[in-house]
């Protein structure tokens, strides 16, 4: 009897060990659960605050690229200003209703017989005229007093010709900007291209 009793003793005696050991693990295990719990709550402000690090520094560098843009366009507008005064600005340009009649492969430019502008085409500029684009083929100074204006039109006419054509128009310059208007068309009455001018006003 007695040495049942010790043996219980001994039994309970290792017992009591265990569950204390249980019961400490589980009050670490609490622990641990609430250490991840803060570490993953910290994480999640962490992200939070870099995403709106992120989305202020995208604002910034958005606003940086319109304010470039802009100080671009102001410089380009002061160095036409510098280069071509208004007193003798002088412009000209070229826009197109044809395509049926006339294919543009080149045009020259000249002014009181001096050439100052030649441009070859490609397909997509072509396109862009035909979608009524309107190309600047010249800019720069003209004193005033009478010239004459003279440009030359290359390409395939009708039946797939060769196709030739010059354009004259002499202007009076004046100490005000002037801009004239060079302009292909499809005249499919007389099944010719037709090529006018006008001086804007």
């Amino acid at each position: 009897m007695k040495r049942l009793s010790l043996i219980l003793l001994l039994l309970a005696a290792i017992a009591m060990p265990l569950h204390a050991q249980e019961a400490e693990s589980d009050d670490v295990n609490e622990a641990s659960a609430d250490e991840v719990l803060e570490d993953d709550a910290l994480e999640d402000d962490l992200l939070e605050e870099e995403d709106e690090a992120e989305d202020s520094l995208d604002a910034s560098i958005e606003a940086l690229k319109k304010e470039v843009l802009s100080l671009n366009r102001d410089l380009f507008i002061l160095e036409e200003d510098l280069l071509f005064p208004a007193n003798t600005q002088f412009s000209v340009f070229l826009s197109m209703n044809a395509g049926a009649l006339f294919q543009l492969d080149s045009i020259q430019l000249k002014i009181d017989d001096k050439n100052i502008a030649n441009h070859l085409y490609t397909e997509r500029e072509l396109a862009a005229l035909k979608r009524g684009g309107v190309q600047r083929l010249y800019i720069g100074n003209l004193p005033t007093g009478e010239h004459e204006v003279v440009a030359i039109f290359t390409g395939i006419g009708p039946k797939g010709r060769d196709y030739r054509r010059g354009q004259t128009i002499t202007i009076e310059k004046t100490t005000e900007p002037q801009f004239i208007e060079f302009i292909i068309e499809d005249d499919s009455g007389k099944e010719q291209p037709q090529f006018d001018v006008r001086i804007w006003e």
